[in-house]
Order: structure tokens, then sequence, then C-alpha cells
């Protein structure tokens, strides 16, 4: 056991923060109260100290990243959430993309001989393209990439498509699953709490659809992300109901891999007028995230949101993956003004990314399984090998 006075800094510490850090050392669970508490009083070189401590103690230096591609079938939506820089409304589809089963499957077979373990399928929700249309380009990639692994559709798209065939969420999942779906991204979460839900998403899928889409998933064996959307008109206690309701559903169901706290960027869209979080906040919730969700075992920041210099820095806070390769591909976040406006990177500039702040770059694929240790290997000659790269 961890001394708890080796988890606070050297400044003068309240006797309830004291207490938390003696939580922590014991590894016993937080309250609602005391993650709020964290939240509104703890310092960053206290958040920092408590969430370095879990995140070393679970996967020391380790740091993850998968490579991956992701496919946007469309931005074309019949919803119209106030924070989203990326979709157009159905009635205005002349001004998005579509893209048809035949244009997947020829971006799939665009990484044909290169070692991409991950396709990420996710986009707006267009009234054409059901169920079916999906199913059938599940098939057309897994008859042509068995081994690939697809993680697809959020909770939002899949609640519109089985309402649509008129099934259950369970009776769709199988559908899907026995078509190819391998696992469920973790988007459409936003904020949980009906408050700000119904301010900011309230035509689109429930908190308790979303959850239920999920927990369903999880009793088929299919694994799930989770997410937050944090920075906007929320407050800190909002964050905590968000993170509670997914504790709660990860102690019935452990099906959840990690969770990804994902940053309000305000531009080009209907909140404009709401300033973004700072560093400092980007960084309290990962910290708070990572103590409070002590049954979630991986803690992902997305770096093309981030940034990269921010993603690094993330790995002090707790977090102990930075997602992927990814591709120029995605344009979620570039539309709303992200650092990275063409986010790719390369295996070697990733693993060049996590030595830089003395971390030890593991390759995974999409259920954590390791894959490749690049702790030792030279990035020169990473460059140099295509299977490394």
């Amino acid at each position: 056991m961890v001394d708890s006075g080796s988890l606070l800094t050297t400044e003068s510490v309240s006797i309830d923060l004291q207490n938390i850090a003696k939580k922590i050392s014991n590894q016993e669970r937080i309250s609602d109260e005391e993650a709020l508490m964290l939240f509104e009083n703890g310092s960053l070189s206290f958040l920092g100290s408590l969430s370095n401590h879990i995140r070393e103690r679970l996967h020391g230096d380790k740091t993850y990243f998968n490579r991956n591609f992701h496919i946007e079938p469309t931005n074309v939506c019949v919803f119209s959430c106030n924070f989203c820089s990326y979709s157009r409304l159905y009635a205005h589809r002349d001004e998005g993309w579509e893209l048809s089963a035949d244009d997947m499957l020829n971006m799939v077979k665009k990484y044909d001989g290169k070692p991409i373990t991950e396709v990420h399928i996710v986009g707006g929700v267009h009234p054409k393209l059901n169920l079916e249309f999906f199913t059938d380009v599940l098939r057309r990639i897994k008859k042509h990439r068995p081994e690939l692994h697809i993680k697809g559709f959020t909770a939002v798209e899949l609640d519109y498509m089985f309402h649509k065939a008129k099934m259950s969420n369970m009776e769709g999942l199988k559908y899907l699953q026995e078509a190819g779906l391998d696992s469920l991204p973790g988007g459409g979460a936003e904020i949980f709490h009906p408050e700000i839900r119904e301010k900011i998403c309230g035509d689109k899928v429930s908190t308790e659809g979303w959850l239920q889409i999920h927990e369903a998933a999880h009793e088929l064996g299919m694994h799930s992300n989770a997410t937050i959307l944090y920075g906007h008109i929320e407050n800190y206690w909002h964050r905590v109901d968000h993170m509670r309701r997914l504790r709660d559903l990860q102690d019935k169901t452990r099906g959840f891999n990690t969770f990804i706290p994902l940053k309000f960027r305000n531009k080009n869209n209907d909140m404009s007028y709401v300033p973004e979080s700072s560093i400092v906040e980007d960084m309290k919730m990962y910290a708070v995230a990572r103590i409070y969700l002590d049954n979630f075992p991986h803690l992902k920041a997305y770096w093309p949101m981030l940034g990269r210099q921010n993603a690094q820095l993330s790995l002090s806070f707790g977090v102990n993956d930075i997602d992927g390769t990814i591709d120029d591909t995605t344009k979620i976040y570039s539309m709303a003004g992200a650092e990275e406006q063409n986010p790719s990177m390369t295996t070697a500039e990733l693993v060049a990314l996590i030595k830089q702040v003395r971390r030890k770059p593991i390759e995974r694929d999409t259920l954590y399984h390791e894959i490749r240790d690049y702790t030792d290997i030279d990035i020169k000659e990473i460059e140099m090998n295509p299977i490394l790269n």
C-alpha cells in the first residue's frame, strides 16, 4: 500500500481532501460529493498526483494506441444538436455528403496489406441509410477483411435504426452483430442529466435509451466505450451525475473498455457564444474521471480534439490511451475548430509522441490485447519498416 502522504503536495491541503487521498491510497471508492469536492477545491497538482497514482498502479508507464481509420458515412442528420458543427439537416442535404456501400468498402480496401486492426464507423443519422443498408456494409467489410475489428454506430444512430426497423435494442444489436459488428463507440452520451441534455440535444436518444443500448450490447458480449461532452453550459455536478450513471452500469455489466472525455469546441455551431474550457479545466476533467471511475480500466484522450501537446500532458493526469493513427478523413472535430485539422499520425509519430514524455508506447487492439511494445524500438527503425509503421 502506498502511504497517502506521498499523494499529497507540499501545499496546504484540507482535511476533506486528505481523506480523499487516503481513500485513493487504500483503493476505496470515492462518493459523488467527494468527486464534486475535487472539481471545486482540488488544485491541479493535487489532482494530478492522485490520478497519476491510479494510472501507474493500473498500467505503470504503458500508454496504449491502436492502428485504425475512420469512416464517416454521412454528415446529413435528422437531428439538430446545438453543439454540433458537423451535421447538416436532411432538408439541406445538398450541403453534406453521403457515402455509398461501395464507397465505404473502397475506403477499407485502401488499407489492404497494411497492419490496421480497427475501422471506426460513425456519422450523422441519415433517414435513408437504414439498418439493412448498414448490415450490408458490415457483411461486405467482413467478407473482404474478416480479421478487421468493426467498431461502429453511436447509440444515437442505433436508436434511430432500431425504431425505424421496428426492432428492440437486443434484436437490432444481434442482427448487426451477426453481420459483423464487433463493438460500439461511446458517442452520443453528451451530458446525461435532463436539465442540460434537453437544452443541447433534446431531440435525440434519451439518457435511458443510451444506457439501455450499451447494456444490451454488453449482455451480447460486445464491449463498448463511453464519453462525456464537457466544457459548455454544464456544471461540475452534472459531470459527476453523468459519470455516476456510467459507473453504476459498469458495476452491473463490466462491458465498458474506456472512458473518453470530449472537449466542447465552439466553432461553426449554435453554441459559439460559449467559451471553450481552459487547458487547466481539461486536465481537471481527466484527473477526476480517473479518480472517480474506479471500475473503468482505461481513460482515453482523443488527440485530434486536444492537440498533440495537450494529449501528451494528459498522460500525467490519469490518461493511459491516446487513441490511434486515425486518418485525415475524420471531420467531426476539425469542423468544430479542433487543433488538428487533418488528424493523421504514423505509428512512428505516435510512438515518438509517447516517448517524449517518458511513457511506454504499446500498440493494442480494440479490446486492449497488447500487440507490440515499442519501448525499445528506435524511431528510425519504425519509419523504415512498413510492418512497424
